[in-house]
C-alpha cells in the first residue's frame, strides 16, 4: 500500500503542476494586449501544450473504450454507458422475457407478497483489486445494470487512480437508493460487503440502503451442485444459459491489466474488463430469466425439463424450499419414474417423503435403491436400513426388516473392511447388530 500510495501523491502533484501550467498559458494579465508579441508567445505556449482532448474531455486514447468524464464536487470518475433493447437475445433467453419473469422472483423475498416493478431492480457486479473483503481490496470498476423504458442499460463506472473513488462512491450513495432489489452472483459474501466497505471507508457512513437482496450463485448450487463441473457463473452461463464467451479477458486477469494500466497509463486492455464485465450483467439477466421461468411454473413449457436425474430432482427440492411445493410435485413424479436415477437422490427423495408422510412413495423410492445397490460394485446401505425401519415399525413384517439388517450389515462390513474403524463407523456398525438382535427376539416371540 505504500507504493500505491506514493504513486497517488506522485500523481496528484503532476495534475496540480499541469493545472498551473495550463493557467498560466490561458490566463492573460489585463494590461497584455492583443499585439504581435502576445500572439507569437501563444504560439510558442501552445507548442508546450499535451495533445488535445477529444469531445469527452479525455485524451484520444480512452475514445476506443466509449467512456465519459463524470465530474462532481467530490472529483471525478470515469462511466460507460451501453444501452440493449428488449429484443436483444443473450444465449437462449431474450432480454424481453425480463418483465414477465421479475414478479415471480418474489419468492425470494420473504417480508413482502408481491415483488415490486421491473425497473426498481439492480444488477450489481464488482472488478477488483484482490479477492478479499478487507479494506485493502479496491473495487476499480463497479457495473451496474437496470431497465430503463424497455431498455437494459449496462453502466461501468471505472476510477482510474485510487483518488476518484470518493466521487464514484457519492456517485453511488445518490443512485442506490432508488432500487428495491439487488441482484448479484455471490454478491452476498462478496460484492456488496466489498462495495459498503468502500462507503464507509470514504466517509459516508450514514449511507442507510436495504433492498432485497438476491444472490443467485445459492440456487444455483441448490439446483446443478452435482450436475455441472462448477456453478461459476462462466460455467452455469455455458452449460444452462447457452452463452459462450469468445476472447473473453478472465476476471482472474482483471486486477492485473488494471495494475498494468496504473504502472504504464495505456488504457487499451481496460477494454478487455469492460467487455467481461458487461457480459456478466447480460448473464446475470439471463440467469434471473432463468430462475425467474422455475418460480413461474415455465419448466417444460418456456424452459426445457432437465434431463438429468439428480437435476430434475434438486430444481423439485428448491421449488419446495421456496414456498412453490405444487411446482415440486410434478418433477418428484417425473423422477420417481426417470430411468437412471442414483441411488443417493432415491433416498434423498424418500427421506423428504418421509418427512411428509408419503409413505407409499417412500417405500417404492426404498425398494429401487436397495435393486440398484445389489447390482452395484460398491454399493450404499442407506436405504435397507431406512425400509427395515419401515417394516419394523409400521408393518410388523419383522422377516422382511431381519432380511434388509442383515444385509446392511454385511455390505456396511465390506465397506469398512481394511479400514481403521474411527468412532462414527463403529457406531454404525453397532447400531445395525443392535437392530439385527432386536428383530431376531420380535420374531421368536411371534
Amino acid at each position: 500500500m505504500s507504493g500505491l500510495r506514493d504513486r497517488l501523491l506522485r500523481m496528484r502533484a503532476q495534475q496540480t503542476a499541469q493545472a498551473e501550467r495550463l493557467a498560466g498559458m490561458v490566463e492573460q494579465p489585463e494590461e497584455i494586449k492583443d499585439d504581435g508579441a502576445s500572439a507569437a508567445n501563444a504560439s510558442d505556449a501552445a507548442d508546450e501544450l499535451p495533445a488535445a482532448a477529444s469531445a469527452s474531455g479525455l485524451p484520444p486514447e480512452w475514445d476506443a473504450l466509449g467512456v465519459r468524464l463524470v465530474e462532481s464536487a467530490e472529483g471525478m470518475f470515469l462511466v460507460r454507458e451501453s444501452r440493449y433493447p428488449f429484443s436483444h437475445r443473450h444465449g437462449i433467453h431474450q432480454l424481453a422475457e425480463l418483465p414477465g419473469t421479475q414478479p415471480s422472483l418474489a419468492a425470494f423475498d420473504k417480508q413482502t407478497s408481491a415483488f415490486r416493478e421491473v425497473s426498481n431492480v439492480l444488477f450489481l457486479d464488482l472488478e477488483t483489486t484482490g479477492l478479499g473483503v478487507g479494506a485493502g481490496n479496491v473495487p476499480f470498476m463497479v457495473g451496474l445494470a437496470y431497465v430503463e423504458d424497455e431498455v437494459f442499460v449496462v453502466e461501468q463506472m471505472l476510477i482510474r487512480h485510487p483518488a476518484e473513488e470518493r466521487a464514484m462512491i457519492a456517485y453511488l450513495c445518490g443512485m442506490l437508493p432508488s432500487f428495491t432489489h439487488l441482484v448479484t452472483y455471490n454478491g452476498r459474501t462478496f460484492d456488496w460487503p466489498v462495495l459498503y466497505n468502500r462507503f464507509i471507508l470514504n466517509g459516508y457512513r450514514n449511507f442507510n440502503w436495504e433492498p432485497v437482496h438476491i444472490d443467485l450463485l445459492h440456487p444455483s448450487r441448490s439446483v446443478w451442485r452435482n450436475t455441472l463441473v462448477s456453478c461459476k457463473l462462466s460455467h452455469v452461463e455455458e452449460e444452462r444459459l447457452g452463452i459462450t464467451r469468445s476472447e473473453d479477458v478472465p476476471g482472474s486477469l482483471a486486477p492485473a491489466i488494471y495494475f498494468q494500466y496504473l504502472s504504464d497509463g495505456d488504457p487499451g486492455p481496460l477494454l478487455g474488463v469492460f467487455r467481461h464485465n458487461e457480459i456478466d450483467m447480460l448473464s446475470l439477466a439471463a440467469l434471473a430469466i432463468r430462475f425467474g421461468h422455475f418460480l413461474g411454473g415455465g419448466v417444460g413449457s418456456a424452459i426445457p425439463l432437465p434431463a438429468e436425474a439428480e437435476e430434475l430432482l434438486r430444481t423439485g427440492l428448491w421449488l419446495e424450499k421456496m414456498g412453490k411445493g405444487d411446482l415440486a410435485e410434478p418433477l418428484y413424479a417425473l423422477f420417481a419414474e426417470h430411468p437412471r436415477p442414483t441411488v443417493k437422490c432415491l433416498c434423498l427423495l424418500a427421506e423428504r417423503d418421509k418427512k411428509c408422510g408419503n409413505w407409499h412413495r417412500a417405500v417404492l423410492l426404498w425398494q429401487k435403491a436397495v435393486q440398484a445397490a445389489e447390482e452395484a460394485a460398491w454399493p450404499e446401505y442407506e436405504a435397507h436400513i431406512e425400509l427395515a425401519m419401515y417394516y419394523e415399525h409400521r408393518t410388523k413384517a419383522f422377516d422382511q426388516a431381519l432380511a434388509l439388517a442383515e444385509q446392511a450389515f454385511e455390505i456396511a462390513a465390506r465397506r469398512h473392511a481394511g479400514v481403521r474403524l474411527e468412532a462414527k463407523r463403529r457406531a454404525i456398525l453397532e447400531g445395525i447388530r443392535k437392530r439385527i438382535n432386536r428383530l431376531q427376539m420380535k420374531r421368536s416371540k411371534e
